[in-house]
């Protein structure tokens, strides 16, 4: 079992910046994907951002330009940089990790439903304003 805590959601204004962390409990070597998602109410449950244990990133594309994900192996530690925030990125960002990821013609991609995903830390809120 890992158990994965996310911090760093706030309350922010339409172009501010936030950086959120997701602390695992321990590694695990069944890893293949760490990723963020997020919910807003009414609203399912998308991927924002994902990145694969040989380091392949992959983001939606209403994020790409403004989010980075990035890991510090080190401190099991899962990060997402977001910037130029709108009110449309409002919602609970979930850390996520995966024992699955699957081939494509540019290597091993993570997975981009939620399903595919072992564990879930329970969310951090992200509150834009106009």
């Amino acid at each position: 079992q890992v158990h994965l805590q996310e911090s760093g959601g706030g309350a922010v204004q339409a172009g501010g910046s936030l950086k959120l962390s997701c602390v695992a409990s321990r590694h695990d070597d069944r890893e293949q994907c760490m990723a963020w998602f997020r919910q807003a109410p009414g609203k399912e449950r998308e991927a924002v951002a994902m990145i694969h244990r040989n380091n392949n990133i992959d983001y939606a594309d209403s994020v790409e330009g403004r989010f980075t994900i990035s890991k510090d192996n080190a401190k099991n530690t899962l990060y997402l940089q977001m910037n130029a925030l709108g009110p449309e990125d409002t919602g609970m960002y979930y850390c996520a990790q995966a024992t699955r990821s699957w081939w494509s013609p540019t290597g091993p991609r993570c997975y981009v439903v939620a399903n595919k995903y072992a564990y879930w830390g329970r969310g951090t809120q992200v509150t834009v304003s106009s």
